[in-house]
């Protein structure tokens, strides 16, 4: 008892210490947002100018229309306001770390605060970077639960986060944090209750565990990984009965379940077994993608992770699966463009420096995705493929007040969504470099 007594002056002190500084000063509850245009991501266009009225946390209208006498105006000048950006594969309880071997080391030596206190860090530069919205994919030591809960309450700034709790794989597979471990290190032998199943029955109760402690959305490693070092990239991992089993119960719960699959067998297996999405998907071949197009199964390709793996130092059988892996990303998002399969914007964050993340965007252009197709891709189709179409992804009165600004127009210029200037979040801005001119 005595323990737990002493924590809780402690616990009040990191957050008074580290979190709320990072939190803005009370605002005005209403504000009219004025740029020169304005990203109408349901069509696709621009609006001349942005207008947004927002009051109470909410878009009350966009374009012309009498403003609450007590709101404040924020004239953002040559810039174009668009949807918070969403991004659908994050890590934000993980650092990116070029040294492969170090940071596996630094895992196992740095403590459950330390790391919690790290991912605020990585969570405001998410937020400040324009991603209002996250689907976080994968955390230990439910850091992804607490996290989410500290933003909704408001005691640190970061994104809204939809999270997965543990990621539901095979026994040395991907999602095992035991696998190229001495057995014995972690102090138990890894199972459901840790993300590891070998059967359907396992992958029922994984899925009702991880819903049991907070999980917004499931996750399983149909494939093997890149990072793990235990696999090969492509192989399958689970059975069809395990993956039918897992995403039926994840259905049943009301969650979506998202597919680690770089396989085109895996993929295949996911798909059938009615997942909601494929990451990465790096060596999907053709049927799999008219597979997805047909169900209406969303590719999130996370062509972002190039830039870390690029800057990493690995092993030899890593750096071979991530140079392989990198190779074929830019193909696949071609073929899948081509065969009119769905994308969303998701990056993989961890794998590369978090606050990075619009990069995604510029890397889609370069694909073959208009300007216009890549920033849906990071709004409107996000918000649909995490269910939440009917609070964010758009700017239309009703819809939470999630918007951000930046300079001249991205429909010319992709890379702009790198400079985000001005964030607001449920109606509260977070960042507003001009206002300090």
């Amino acid at each position: 008892m005595q323990y737990a007594f002493a924590a809780r002056p402690l616990a009040r002190f990191l957050v008074a210490a580290i979190a709320l500084p990072a939190l803005p000063a009370a605002q005005p509850a209403a504000f009219v947002l004025k740029a020169s245009r304005l990203f109408d991501s349901a069509t696709g266009t621009l609006v001349q100018p942005g207008i947004v009225i927002v009051a109470g946390g909410r878009i009350q209208s966009v374009g012309s229309a009498a403003a609450p006498e007590s709101a404040t105006v924020v004239d953002l000048g040559d810039a174009t306001l668009l949807p918070g950006f969403i991004d659908t594969h994050t890590h934000l309880t993980m650092d990116f770390n070029a040294d492969y071997n170090g940071a596996r080391l630094l895992d196992l030596q740095r403590t459950v605060p330390e790391k919690a206190i790290r991912a605020t860090a990585n969570a405001r530069k998410t937020l400040l970077a324009g991603f209002t919205t996250v689907r976080d994919l994968a955390s230990s030591d439910f850091l992804d639960v607490g996290l989410r809960n500290a933003i909704d309450a408001n005691i640190v700034p970061g994104p809204r986060m939809l999270v997965s709790v543990h990621a539901l794989g095979s026994t040395g597979g991907h999602c095992d944090m035991g696998a190229g471990l001495a057995f014995g290190v972690l102090h138990h032998e890894t199972g459901p209750q840790d993300g590891v199943i070998d059967s359907a029955d396992q992958a029922r109760y994984a899925v009702r565990f991880n819903i049991k402690q907070g999980a917004d959305v499931i996750k399983t490693c149909a494939s093997g990984g890149v990072l793990s070092p235990t696999d090969d990239v492509d192989v399958p991992q689970l059975t069809q009965a395990e993956l039918n089993a897992l995403v039926e119960e994840a259905h049943t719960l009301r969650r979506k379940a998202a597919a680690h699959a770089h396989g085109a067998e895996a993929a295949k297996r996911a798909i059938r077994a009615g997942i909601d999405s494929i990451e990465h998907g790096t060596f999907l071949d053709d049927e799999a993608l008219r597979m997805m197009r047909e169900r209406g199964v969303v590719l999130v390709p996370t062509l972002t992770t190039r830039i870390g793996l690029a800057e990493s130092k690995f092993p030899p059988a890593v750096k071979a699966k991530a140079d392989l892996a990198v190779s074929r990303q830019d193909d696949l998002v071609r073929r899948a463009l081509a065969l009119g399969v769905k994308i969303a914007l998701g990056t993989d964050a961890a794998v590369y420096p978090h606050g990075d993340n619009a990069i995604e965007f510029k890397l889609l252009v370069a694909d073959g995705m208009t300007p216009a197709q890549a920033l849906q891709s990071g709004t409107r189709i996000a918000a649909e493929l995490l269910g939440l179409e009917d609070r964010v992804g758009m700017l239309k009165p009703g819809m939470l007040a999630d918007i951000v600004a930046v300079p001249g127009n991205p429909l010319e210029h992709i890379q702009a969504t790198q400079s985000v200037f001005f964030v607001m979040k449920g109606g509260t801005i977070y960042r507003n470099d001009r206002a300090a001119r």
